[in-house]
């Protein structure tokens, strides 16, 4: 009969998802999460098979939490749905830049184009997508290109703010997510004159 794990899944989730938040994943080491725990790395093998699980977990929590903040955006009523979503995302990164970087920041082993990698690394596109056809009245491949232009106008801010390069309050962010969302909105509905 095996031992009796030291260490709940759950314990052990936590604890290592608490360290990405303010470390990194690169911290999460087999041990450095078992002297977290206050133990060794043993026990944490008694739950998980490799540190590669522990991450996946670690993963799943992240985006749980990430879609949480979408969800309230998508669900502000004094905002358009669109641009709520994208002062949550930039929130976002400012309040856990570290998981952010782990969801956003991180290299990916394939180069898809931008039109195919949107519903790849965010699991909320389609109701993303939604609110972009039900506050703007586009369909298709508008809705898309606005999507597109103002999720990398957002990630761009976003990547700013996790970095710490820049720092910017709710309402300089709110104004530059409206002039940049007009402007595209003006340019997709054919207002823009071009030479």
């Amino acid at each position: 009969m095996p031992p009796k794990a030291k260490f709940t899944r759950e314990e052990i989730i936590k604890a290592a998802f608490d360290m990405t938040r303010t470390e990194g994943t690169e911290a999460v080491t087999a041990r450095a999460l078992g002297a977290k725990l206050g133990s060794s790395a043993r026990p944490i093998f008694s739950v998980f098979e490799s540190m590669d699980d522990v991450q996946k977990e670690v993963l799943a929590a992240a985006k749980k939490l990430y879609s949480e903040y979408i969800h309230e955006g998508l669900h502000q009523k004094e905002l358009p749905a669109f641009r709520g979503v994208g002062v949550q995302y930039i929130r976002f990164a400012m309040e856990e830049p570290k998981l952010f970087q782990l969801l956003f920041m991180s290299e990916r082993p394939e180069k898809p184009g931008l039109t195919h990698i949107l519903p790849v690394i965010d699991e909320n596109y389609s109701q993303i997508l939604a609110s972009v056809k039900a506050c703007h009245g586009f369909v298709g491949e508008q809705a898309e290109r606005l999507y597109r232009h103002l999720w990398i106008y957002s990630h761009g801010i976003a990547v700013l703010c996790a970095t710490n390069m820049c720092s910017f309050t709710p309402a300089e962010i709110g104004c530059m997510l409206t002039e940049m969302g007009s402007a595209i909105i003006k340019e997709l509905k054919g207002d823009v004159k071009h030479d």
